[in-house]
């Protein structure tokens, strides 16, 4: 009597695909270093077709995180240094300076508004998901928590669609 054959293991899938070396500027880049994400975020400035990975694209918002956060502080600084207090009234006027820390944090947002979107409707397609959807960010509050959760998921071989080899 003979014994059947021990089944085969299930092989490990990773929730988005592994690519070998770095893929062409249309594709997808799973498992974006930080520095690949940077400038993958300038060079696709203002493309809204294609995908973006989940690596790409939280990423990213780490990186626009601290440099808006050392803006911020910056400004902040700036504000306090020279600044002064009325006390008749209470009033506190910002430092001579504060007006270069919001010039800066101005410039920031401007230049980086465009890829921002399109990066995140590259991140929709990257799911499988209309680009149009982005715009739940304009409904308070529940829109930008919608966008953040459909950030989190998981890229689907379906979004392939929205590839764009030729670019």
């Amino acid at each position: 009597m003979t014994t059947p054959a021990p089944s085969a293991p299930t092989p490990y899938i990773p929730a988005e695909p592994q690519t070998a070396g770095i893929p062409p500027l249309w594709a997808p880049y799973y498992g974006a270093p930080f520095s690949a994400a940077f400038t993958r975020f300038w060079k696709k400035y203002a493309t809204f077709a294609g995908r973006a990975s989940r690596s790409e694209y939280w990423k990213w918002v780490l990186i626009q995180l601290l440099i808006t956060t050392i803006l911020g502080l910056l400004t902040l600084f700036l504000a306090l240094s020279g600044s002064s207090v009325d006390t008749t009234t209470g009033t506190t006027t910002p430092g001579p300076m504060f007006g270069l820390g919001a010039a800066l944090l101005g410039i920031w947002y401007i230049a980086t508004v465009i890829p921002s979107i399109s990066l995140g409707v590259r991140r929709l397609h990257d799911i499988n998901q209309s680009g149009w959807m982005y715009l739940l960010n304009l409904i308070p509050s529940i829109g930008s928590l919608i966008i953040l959760v459909l950030a989190v998921l998981p890229a689907d071989p379906r979004g392939a669609r929205f590839d764009q080899q030729n670019a």
